[in-house]
């Protein structure tokens, strides 16, 4: 049975240049959250994160940061890994690669040197997973990430329930699991991102960010 919450097994056959889990046969897992930060959401995310000495990987967006920098602080404080998601979550499908990289830029400039030493190289995700072959090419010096599992929290026809055993059904060891911190994914992180992290702690995993 396929589980749409893990990725088709051709995708890391066809892009093997992108980052979509980091092969290990520990009971490691590496949280990520996007769109961040917002106030409510990555506030949230960041106390349960403290209360399973977790630490994860946020892929900001250059907006989110400038309009709360505070918040912003808060997850550097904690440790956690930072990663560019463009200025305003533009898609790489139909921009080009000029104005992509551009936009990648303005987030950069937002994020700062705040960040620098915690990661061996620069960390990308392309909003919704979508990027040509050009702009990855351009991006020779970013490690791009993309995913082995995503959770679906963004998704109002999908109940929290559901959301959380299809995420739990698709993880293994090394998974990249995205979750989303914000508002639109709100209610269903609630949810689900503390009893998905009481339900692998239990199991003996452990959390971590990407380095």
């Amino acid at each position: 049975m396929v589980n749409f919450f893990r990725n088709p097994f051709f995708l890391p056959w066809l892009y093997p240049q992108l980052t979509w889990r980091i092969e290990t046969i520990s009971k490691e897992l590496y949280l990520t959250f996007d769109d961040g930060p917002v106030p409510g959401p990555t506030e949230f995310v960041l106390e349960e994160q403290r209360k399973f000495k977790a630490t994860s990987t946020f892929f900001c967006i250059g907006d989110n940061i400038q309009k709360y920098p505070e918040i912003f602080q808060q997850v550097v404080n904690d440790g956690h890994t930072i990663g560019n998601h463009t200025f305003n979550h533009l898609s790489g499908w139909g921009a080009s690669t000029p104005h992509y990289l551009e936009n990648i830029s303005l987030c950069e400039d937002k994020i700062g040197t705040r960040n620098s030493g915690l990661t061996k190289r620069r960390l990308f995700r392309p909003p919704y997973g979508r990027i040509t072959r050009d702009q990855i090419a351009a991006l020779s010096e970013y490690q791009i990430v993309m995913w082995d599992v995503l959770t679906h929290d963004y998704a109002r026809s999908l109940s929290a329930e559901s959301c959380l055993k299809g995420s739990i059904a698709a993880v293994r060891p090394g998974s990249i699991i995205v979750f989303h911190d914000s508002l639109k994914a709100e209610k269903n992180l609630r949810y689900v991102l503390p009893r998905f992290m009481d339900h692998f702690a239990s199991q003996g995993y452990s959390f971590k960010s990407l380095r």
